[in-house]
């Protein structure tokens, strides 16, 4: 056992060394059964994961990518590209969404307030859904459309339904006339909200669009819809497991809804990041392990061979031709063909 070195993820002392890697010395903890390195920088990252966590913290708290490297180089005097700080947002931001699935609030009120506001991508406007609980602030459900009909509502309010696990007493909407044939539930009251309202406004949830609001303007709009689901699962983990708020006494939605979630910050999920696999039972050529960053985009090109085949061996009197050209040797698209000689 290696004297002196604990285990970055259990913090046991029964370690061993597990080689190097590019002159990293690295260790494997036989306790909790992981390897780990002595320095701060992650596997297959020359970035230490302080640097890394502050990124992606920066990022969702409404700083530019450009702004960010710029603040990393003032304080660790490190200055990373910026595809190389978009790749750590995107790798991290899915780490994070595969956190939270299983996971469901305990404690969600009894008054739900439901909003839309107008994000752009690709230079066009669409409209994005949100419904929050009023006692937690916990964002029960989000939906991004082109349209603003019943349809897009009701879709709203179920899934707000199922990430509860009961329906409110109350829904607090705005004066739009989709929320008015939405099917509420038996027991459900339908407010609308009047302008300037002292009681049954949309106050917090528009508070909360102001935030989102704040983080997507200095992102001058989306790029496409696939980058905005990205962007909005990420924003959902970022608000309601490690954002706290100090309305609910410096603790996150999370928290107060009675979600014991395991990670408290970015810095938590950069280090002890989730592992998380699956296998595709389908494919042609057997069964096939995806990391996290690969889950729900299933291989669609055919797997290459690991071994490259030998090319034919000629006979004699034999040589490739294929493309107009003439060889002793095999090369793509060549076929073997007899060559008389006068």
């Amino acid at each position: 056992m290696e004297v002196g070195i604990t285990c970055k993820h259990c913090g046991s002392s029964a370690v061993v060394k597990y080689g190097t890697y590019k002159g990293v010395q690295r260790y494997w903890c036989k306790i909790c059964k992981r390897k780990f390195k002595a320095d701060g920088t992650l596997f297959h990252m020359k970035t230490p994961a302080n640097q890394v966590s502050s990124a992606l913290n920066m990022y969702y708290e409404g700083m530019s990518i450009k702004a960010i490297r710029r603040n990393l180089q003032q304080e660790y005097g490190n200055m990373p590209s910026t595809a190389t700080i978009y790749e750590w947002i995107q790798k991290f931001t899915q780490y994070a969404t595969d956190s939270i699935e299983g996971y469901k609030p305990k404690k969600i009120g009894d008054t739900w307030i439901a909003d839309e506001t107008v994000i752009e991508i690709d230079g066009q406007n669409v409209w994005l859904w949100d419904i929050i609980d009023d006692k937690t602030r916990y964002l029960l459900a989000t939906r991004l459309s082109r349209s603003r009909t019943t349809r897009d509502a009701q879709i709203l309010y179920d899934r707000a339904v199922k990430t509860a696990g009961k329906e409110p007493k109350t829904v607090i909407t705005d004066k739009l006339a989709s929320y008015l044939d939405v099917r509420y539930g038996k027991d459900t009251e339908h407010i609308q909200s009047r302008p300037f309202a002292v009681e049954n406004n949309t106050q917090k949830i528009e508070r909360f669009h102001g935030t989102l609001k704040q983080r997507t303007k200095v992102m001058r709009g989306l790029k496409n819809i696939e980058t905005a689901h990205d962007f909005i699962n990420g924003w959902l983990v970022h608000y309601n497991y490690l954002r706290p708020h100090t309305e609910l006494n410096d603790k996150t939605p999370a928290e107060v809804a009675g979600i014991d979630y395991p990670y408290k910050n970015w810095a938590d999920i950069t280090r002890h990041k989730p592992s998380k696999c699956i296998i595709i039972e389908h494919q042609p050529r057997g069964t096939i392990k995806l990391s996290p960053t690969q889950i729900g985009r299933p291989r669609i090109s055919q797997r290459m061979p690991r071994i490259t085949p030998k090319a034919p061996r000629l006979r004699k009197g034999e040589l490739y031709v294929g493309r107009g050209m003439i060889s002793r040797h095999y090369f793509r698209g060549a076929k073997r063909k007899k060559i008389y000689q006068w």
